[in-house]
């Protein structure tokens, strides 16, 4: 299987998770195992890496170029699980956790999988191959709840036509095939939007995120991941987009947050310190020779965050 994707700011990464070779590592988000790869090499006999995740192809890749290294395991899992992972593992705590939000580019351009606009293909979108598809969601949900939909995921500002369109062309047809969702996407947007950039990107991200549960899975998979760190061990997020890149900030300044006693009390009295610090204030995007060798980089940030020790309160 020809499983292409290139690892994104791989440099900074592994800079940024400070790999001590005897530590515990977790890659929430294995994919081809380019990051895996590098982590593993990075790691004596004692060290052990961790790497889940949920698209079925994507974990018979990494086992297989993960099985030269005899630190690595690979887990058919969602980054939401990691807690449980470890805890199969008998694994307290980690040294470090990478999670790499992107679609990866094999999924991007299997045409089979559903998730371009750039090629006819079933409309399917599911990472982990099972469950609710993006035809599913396309023809069974309500008018409303698809705008709502596009709007809160997608950030598309014409959600009510592309919801009002696609609810009408399903009354003649089901919506099967990209290229059927992604014509309907161009119909109801003004031509000046169609000119301007790909007017479909919008409404396939939503709905992408709305079939996998996107969302829910990151905002769980963040607060077990941080709470899985030792004290001194790192968090790095990679995100594509504004969306979960908020997410992953909010949840990085919620746990560098110390004292919440209202502004007016002469001293503290909640005694509520830092969980942790940031490695990054601001997020770390691709350098430029790595934007020529891959565009795909070009939207990601690398935010880093360390625990700090923990409490046993």
């Amino acid at each position: 299987m020809e499983f292409s994707h290139i690892p994104v700011m791989l440099e900074e990464c592994i800079e940024g998770l400070n790999i001590r070779p005897d530590g515990v590592y977790v890659d929430g988000t294995a994919g081809g195992a380019g990051h895996s790869s590098a982590i593993a090499a990075r790691l004596n006999e004692n060290g052990r890496l961790i790497a889940l995740d949920r698209d079925p192809d994507a974990v018979a890749v990494a086992t297989e170029r993960l099985s030269a290294f005899k630190n690595a395991r690979v887990f058919h899992r969602n980054y939401s699980e990691i807690r449980a992972v470890l805890d199969e593992l008998d694994i307290e705590y980690a040294d470090g956790i990478l999670m790499d939000l992107g679609v990866s580019s094999f999924q991007l351009d299997e045409g089979s999988r559903g998730f371009s606009y750039h090629s006819d293909a079933p409309l399917d979108m599911r990472m982990s191959k099972e469950g609710m598809s993006a035809a599913d969601v396309v023809n069974t949900y309500s008018e409303s709840e698809l705008a709502r939909i596009i709007f809160e995921y997608g950030e598309e500002k014409f959600s009510r036509k592309i919801a009002s369109n696609i609810i009408r062309a399903r009354e003649n047809a089901p919506i099967e095939t990209t290229l059927q969702l992604a014509d309907i996407i161009r119909e109801s947007v003004p031509q000046k939007a169609r000119r301007e950039k790909n007017p479909c990107k919008k409404t396939f991200q939503a709905i992408r995120i709305a079939v996998n549960g996107e969302f829910e899975h990151l905002s769980k998979g963040l607060d077990d991941a941080f709470h899985s760190l030792k004290a001194g061990g790192r968090l790095a997020v990679i995100t594509f987009h504004s969306l979960e890149d908020r997410l992953v900030k909010q949840k990085f300044a919620e746990w560098c947050r110390g004292c919440i006693c209202p502004p007016d009390f002469p001293q503290c009295v909640c005694g509520k310190k830092p969980q942790g610090k940031l490695i990054n204030r601001k997020p770390l995007e691709a350098k430029e020779q790595e934007l020529e060798r891959n565009n795909r980089s070009r939207s990601a940030k690398l935010r880093i965050i360390e625990r700090s020790a923990i409490s046993n309160g």
